[in-house]
């Protein structure tokens, strides 16, 4: 193939690479923007190996083994799992830049020209980095370890001093190019990796989702400086510039610096650790009460979260939508941008029970229409509503953008218990007059209440 031609279809694959990336940008365009950035990506590995000399058997082998894998999460793995999929694909791809730039400087060690030698070096650092960073997260979001933030003495001191020497390693590759240096600044960066996610709360994982995404398409743009591939650095490019860009969304939305979030220790993980909320009275409901309340409103904002993705009721859910849209309720979903564990979990969740893109409503946009709403039904959510975020100046989520449910004429929590959320604190919300609380697995409630308005 003619250098000519390569540079052609890398180009086609580039902007199949930009034109996916936008239209993941809409729900209604997301599948077929995942599509199109899809085929780029194959005409780019296509392209590579095509002018590589290469075994096709032990590609061919790779590939059939990769795609079999591929092929049993994508079936087996629940909603409610994503994160943590996601956490590790993030990992597997810091790993695979490493690997090859790794496989790189043994290829040509002594040999190796000062700038390469540098992408190299940040290619290794970052993907050593983000693999064992996300093996962490995942590790946190699979319940393997503690999502409580997980911290020691002198921690911060720790992960300075292994800071300096990782630069130290670096500086003494580059200038030298000795394997044992190159070999412990791997290995001080995957223990680097451990020691700054470890004390990161579940409540944050959003967030380190986002950055660890962003730091492997930065490896992966190294990388393919190191190899000379222009697809790579493009694709690695804008994995690393939109990761970034959404890490400082997900910042925003928690009203937090991004510093706070990788040191500040913040929130409990699971609420496993906290202490049960004991704020004060609540009124519960039923079933049967909570079916006249939604059947004779006239319009119902359905605020969800992580709870509702463990009872996997989303198609519970739509089911009761599509009733109360029959009797000529309006219903409408509150996304808040942080709600879950991962950037757009309740999105996806949705979109797979079929709920209409339209009404899928942002913060902004659910605040502006929550005072003008009969019911709120709230399902697994709780510091996304706490309302101690706008009125608490002592609470540690102080400042956070929340959905506003409280400001509603009535709000219905559907929630398991009174136990606290991510952050670990009580929710003002559950002891407020408006609001009524059902105690009961979601799935469960929903089906309830879907009988219970066959009779209303």
């Amino acid at each position: 193939m003619s250098p000519e031609v390569q540079a052609l279809l890398y180009l086609l694959a580039a902007v199949a690479f930009i034109v996916g990336l936008q239209r993941l940008g809409s729900p209604r365009t997301a599948r077929s923007g995942n599509t199109v950035a899809a085929a780029g990506m194959l005409m780019a590995v296509v392209v590579t190996l095509a002018d590589s000399e290469v075994s096709w058997v032990v590609l061919g082998a790779g590939a059939a083994a990769g795609g079999v894998i591929g092929a049993v999460l994508a079936l087996r793995v629940h909603m409610t799992a994503m994160p943590q999929l996601v956490a590790a694909f993030n990992g597997f791809g810091g790993l695979a830049s490493a690997l090859v730039a790794g496989a790189v400087f043994v290829a040509v060690i002594g040999e190796i020209e000062t700038v390469d030698m540098l992408t190299i070096l940040l290619s290794v650092a970052i993907g050593a980095i983000t693999f064992t960073g996300s093996l962490v997260a995942y590790a946190k979001l699979q319940g393997l370890l503690s999502g409580s933030p997980i911290t020691y003495p002198a921690q911060k001191i720790v992960n300075a001093v292994l800071l300096a020497g990782l630069v130290t390693a670096g500086v003494w590759s580059q200038l030298s190019q000795d394997a044992s240096a190159f070999w412990l600044l791997g290995g001080l960066a995957l223990v680097l990796g451990v020691t700054l996610v470890i004390p990161i709360g579940g409540a944050d994982m959003p967030v380190i989702i986002a950055l660890l995404n962003s730091l492997s398409g930065v490896a992966a743009a190294a990388t393919g400086f190191v190899i000379t591939n222009s697809a790579l650095i493009i694709a690695g490019a804008l994995v690393g510039a939109s990761g970034l860009i959404l890490t400082k969304l997900m910042t925003d939305a928690m009203n937090r610096s991004l510093a706070n979030v990788l040191f500040g220790a913040f929130g409990t993980g699971d609420g496993a650790s906290a202490s049960v909320a004991t704020g004060g009275q609540v009124r519960t409901t039923t079933p049967d009460d909570l079916a006249i309340a939604l059947a004779y409103a006239r319009r119902v904002v359905v605020i969800p979260g992580y709870g509702l993705a463990v009872a996997q009721a989303q198609h519970q859910l739509r089911a009761v939508a599509a009733e109360l849209e029959r009797r000529g309720v309006e219903v409408v979903y509150g996304i808040h941008p942080v709600a879950g564990r991962m950037p757009g979990h309740m999105n996806v969740l949705l979109a797979e029970a079929d709920v209409p893109y339209d009404q899928l409503l942002d913060l902004e946009a659910t605040n502006a229409l929550l005072p003008r709403t009969d019911v709120v039904l709230v399902l697994g959510a709780n510091d996304v509503v706490n309302p101690a975020a706008r009125d608490d100046a002592g609470s540690p989520i102080y400042g956070m953008p929340i959905i506003e449910a409280d400001t509603a004429r009535t709000v219905i929590v559907v929630k398991r218990s009174l136990s606290p959320g991510f952050a670990g604190i009580d929710n003002p919300l559950f002891y407020d007059d408006g609001t009524l609380m059902l105690f009961a697995d979601a799935k469960k409630a929903l089906a309830d209440l879907a009988i219970a308005l066959e009779t209303v």
